[in-house]
């Protein structure tokens, strides 16, 4: 059974920036296409960041292009969210999720995914 460990998240001023890591378990990792969504009180799961299961595609959501990175170490198991120039509408439980593939494929929706982690909060303060 896949298990996801979600850590790094925290409270933090407008502009600092967080590294969010999520550690995958009980399969091989390199199988699995990755994603990172997010949820506001009283919002929907939103898009962040997904990377194929080599990390040779990524893509990021509009609101976080060029502010957010992601990305995959098969190594030590874990996908990262590199968080930079935070802002307040920003805060939310981040989440990651994975999804079983043997191509290389992105995927930004929530019901794409097969298993989800238990998230981390996010605030940011202005």
């Amino acid at each position: 059974q896949v298990q996801l460990v979600e850590s790094g998240g925290g409270l933090v001023q407008a502009g600092d920036s967080l590294r969010l890591s999520c550690a995958f378990s009980g399969r091989t990792f390199s199988t699995y296409a990755m994603g990172w969504f997010r949820q506001a009180p009283g919002k929907e799961r939103e898009f962040v960041a997904a990377t194929s299961r080599t990390g040779t595609k990524i893509y990021t959501a509009d609101p976080v292009k060029g502010r957010f990175t992601i990305s995959r170490d098969n190594a030590k198991n874990t996908v990262y969210l590199q968080m930079n120039s935070l802002k307040p509408e920003d805060t939310a439980i981040y989440y990651c999720a994975a999804k079983p593939t043997m191509g290389i494929s992105l995927h930004t929706t929530p019901g794409d995914y097969d298993y989800w982690g238990q998230g981390t909060q996010v605030t940011v303060s202005s």
